[in-house]
């Protein structure tokens, strides 16, 4: 009993410290709280994504949380597919892994609450150790600011 108690007293603590909820919401995304997953995040395939209330990856700016369409707000990544030249594909492919891995070690989803190009929710998502995922795809150079002025990863 007095384990049980412990692990119930750490796991308030952490919510209340860090606002998670190690819980999945069933509540609409623009009215849901940032949700804390704790697991890996699947490369997204097949269609119906909505309907089938998935969650996975894109690439490295865009995914789906329990069928609602994502994109990461202020940050671009290269093309996956339609890439203008093959570093493009092969830095693609990196942001979008490495966006995986970032997420799997835990991540919140902060819901800006409007849509951008293509009727995507606009987000921010924070990393289980407090930093942001769009800031640290950038400072690795995987991805550049949004709006920006063209194609970083291939020279013309």
């Amino acid at each position: 009993m007095p384990v049980l108690v412990l692990v119930s007293s750490l796991a308030v603590g952490a919510w209340l410290h860090y606002g998670f909820s190690l819980t999945r919401s069933s509540m609409a995304a623009s009215q849901s709280p940032a949700v804390t997953r704790w697991r890996s995040i699947e490369i997204c395939r097949g269609g119906n994504r909505k309907a089938r209330r998935l969650t996975c990856i894109v690439d490295g700016d865009t995914g789906w949380e329990d069928g609602v369409k994502w994109r990461l707000n202020g940050v671009d990544t290269p093309e996956i597919s339609r890439p203008a030249c093959a570093k493009e594909r092969r830095t693609a492919i990196a942001a979008r892994d490495r966006l995986r891995d970032l997420m799997s070690g835990g991540y919140r989803i902060e819901w800006i609450g409007s849509s951008g190009s293509y009727g995507r929710k606009l987000v921010r998502i924070r990393l289980a150790d407090g930093r942001y995922a769009g800031r640290t795809l950038m400072r690795e150079g995987l991805a550049q600011p949004w709006p920006n002025s063209g194609n970083v990863w291939c020279e013309f």
